[in-house]
């Protein structure tokens, strides 16, 4: 497709440590006439230079990074310094999940992974207008989490929990153990059990037992919604 050299051309950073993933957006978004990538970046450090130095219209993150920022970490930090960057999060996890939390740290839109090839130029363009992009089942997700939250006491008192201590709780209710959360936070096995301490505490649960078997089962009946 021909560019026209009147058109706005909108500058794009992704920022995903899957170079095959980063390089099929890449690939995707430069087919259009009005939107460019400037630069990939494998994690959120990488992420800032990137930014500081081209800051572009949009940024594309992977919610999961390496290192010790997640993708919503890198967007909450980003709202106030850079106000003007819009953001779009990319995710393998249900937006039921993670949606709410995305949208709560700045961002503008969120992807599925899974239909990152059908959505991505839909969820750009629609962010590029100044509007949020969800799937719909999530829109009435949120809808139904406004409505009812006020008296669901099990989804305030995980709205307590921290982000990078909810990251913590998600892989809990995967069933994953002390060393796999530690080597997939990139955080070590004392703070992984520091993490849990505090979630007990603010969940008002006494063991990780009882812990493991909370997540589990909020897991499930948030994914039933």
């Amino acid at each position: 497709m021909k560019k026209n050299n009147n058109t706005k051309m909108s500058s794009i950073i992704i920022v995903d440590d899957h170079p095959v993933v980063a390089s099929g957006i890449q690939q995707l978004i430069d087919r259009e006439p009005d939107m460019k990538v400037i630069a990939s970046a494998p994690d959120a450090d990488t992420a800032l230079r990137l930014i500081e130095k081209d800051e572009p219209d949009i940024l594309v993150v992977d919610i999961s990074l390496k290192g010790t920022t997640n993708g919503i970490e890198l967007i909450k930090g980003l709202k106030k310094r850079y106000p003007k960057i819009k953001c779009i999060v990319l995710s393998m996890h249900d937006e039921s999940l993670y949606a709410e939390r995305a949208i709560k740290a700045g961002a503008r839109g969120y992807v599925m992974k899974n239909d990152l090839m059908d959505n991505i130029i839909k969820a750009l363009r629609t962010v590029i207008k100044g509007n949020l992009y969800l799937s719909e089942d999530m829109t009435s997700r949120l809808i139904h989490n406004v409505v009812t939250k006020s008296s669901d006491d099990e989804y305030a008192l995980v709205q307590t929990l921290s982000d990078r201590e909810f990251e913590l709780f998600r892989y809990i209710s995967e069933g994953k153990k002390t060393g796999d959360i530690a080597k997939l936070m990139n955080i070590s096995i004392k703070t992984v059990e520091a993490h849990k301490l505090r979630i007990k505490t603010k969940l008002n649960i006494a063991n990780s037992a009882e812990l493991t078997h909370y997540a589990i089962e909020w897991k499930h009946r948030r994914g039933s919604l």
